[in-house]
């Protein structure tokens, strides 16, 4: 594994890895506040893409970044105070199936509004071409964007939480929603301005992540179960766990994905002498980005065997 393998691989991993924040910080801070497993959370993430890709033909791209993730944001919030604020009163799985209902609704509207094919979300042309170049190798500035977006993110919501009056009493309402109730705040009110906020978090993924990647209506479906796996790995309800489980998964998909060993190959290489025909086993013969696609779900089995918590989970609930 040579240098430029290695430093290309692992900025790859990393941006993958953020982007897997964005779109998990969301859920987590739903999660954490409401007890809610949005599973319409990845759609939110296609519209924001979609909305992106809309608004850049009328306004450009730049104030798209803005104005996209706040009409997903309202979206949500209303979407929590006029359905999913009725059904939880019935306990979690009404919530979960008014959720999973919405993310079929919105694939369906997505489609008949845009289609069913990719739609051409490009680049702005200050996101084209690379970055920098490093042994020889080309560092896409759209990627380095997804970083810089996520970073300012994270560092966004961490001061909202901990050093502004709204965080705490978030924080507050998380813990003892009936003194901060008592206390004169409106929590319910509260409750709708997190569930917004925690989907306009996944309408700005979508909004950076569409032109990088690709728009299309598969898209939420792509990621809706990774997603899921980062905040059980990362710990229900914990935002630092997120951000950790996010950057391992980002990083060994992406390592997976660009070693091309096969299973044999590797244990040849750790001194076994294995080979396909000596077992006659077909599994020896595949190779690590063949399998890449299950190792976070593989992560994830070992994780709720040996801690069901979560890496840094503190949910008892």
């Amino acid at each position: 594994m040579n240098a430029e393998f290695f430093t290309i691989s692992l900025l790859n991993g990393v941006s993958y890895g953020l982007l897997l924040f964005m779109l998990s910080s969301g859920l987590t801070l739903i999660f954490s506040m409401m007890g809610v497993l949005n599973f319409a959370h990845t759609s939110f993430y296609m519209l924001g893409a979609y909305f992106a890709y809309t608004l850049s033909g009328l306004v450009g791209f730049w104030p798209a970044l803005v104005l996209a993730p706040l009409a997903i944001g309202t979206l949500g919030a209303l979407f929590e105070r006029y359905s999913l604020r009725r059904v939880h009163k019935f306990g979690h799985v009404p919530e979960l199936l008014v959720t999973f209902g919405l993310s079929y609704l919105i694939l369906e509207l997505v489609q008949l509004v845009w289609g069913r094919s990719t739609v051409p979300y490009g680049l702005p042309t200050q996101l084209q071409g690379p970055l920098f170049t490093i042994f020889g190798t080309q560092f896409p500035k759209s990627r380095s964007f997804i970083m810089l977006v996520a970073l300012l993110m994270l560092i966004s919501v961490w001061l909202l939480l901990t050093r502004t009056r709204i965080g705490l009493v978030i924080q507050a309402a998380l813990k003892h929603p009936e003194m901060v109730q008592a206390l004169g705040h409106n929590v319910p009110r509260v409750f709708m301005l997190v569930f917004g906020g925690g989907c306009a978090l996944a309408g700005l993924a979508g909004v950076i992540g569409g032109n990088t990647y690709i728009t299309e209506p598969a898209m939420a479906g792509s990621v809706g179960s990774i997603i899921f796996v980062v905040v059980v790995v990362g710990g229900m309800g914990s935002l630092a766990g997120a951000f950790l489980a996010s950057l391992i998964i980002g990083l060994v998909q992406t390592f997976a994905v660009a070693i091309d060993y096969s299973l044999a190959t590797a244990l040849q290489g750790m001194g076994i002498g294995v080979s396909p025909e000596t077992f006659g086993w077909p599994v020896l013969k595949l190779t690590l980005s063949q399998v890449a696609p299950i190792l976070p779900y593989l992560f994830l089995v070992l994780i709720l065997i040996f801690r069901p918590r979560g890496l840094l989970g503190t949910r008892e609930d």
